[in-house]
């Protein structure tokens, strides 16, 4: 925060507030712009494969073989129940 007191109640006090986030908002926006540039840089050499999966989806199938509920399946291995839906 900022070392001076800030007066909500007037209005130069709320201009200053409101010209705080405009700054915090552009600093985000182009932290952002960065990350999707540098993004793209490594998918165009092929270098960014994506997030590993957590589950097998053979794992799934077998477990839905067994009669397991996605509940149960989801649960034995770690994941949201629409991770298992996905797969089934």
């Amino acid at each position: 925060m900022t070392e001076h007191p800030i007066d909500t109640s007037t209005s130069a006090g709320k201009t200053f507030l409101a010209m705080l986030g405009v700054f915090a908002e552009f600093e985000n926006n182009l932290r952002r712009e960065r990350q999707m540039n540098g993004i793209q840089v490594v998918i165009a050499r092929g270098v960014y494969k994506g997030r590993r999966p957590k589950i097998k989806p053979e794992e799934v199938r077998r477990l839905h073989e067994q009669g397991r509920g996605a509940t149960a399946i989801a649960n034995r291995l770690g994941v949201g129940r629409a991770s298992v839906y996905r797969l089934l």
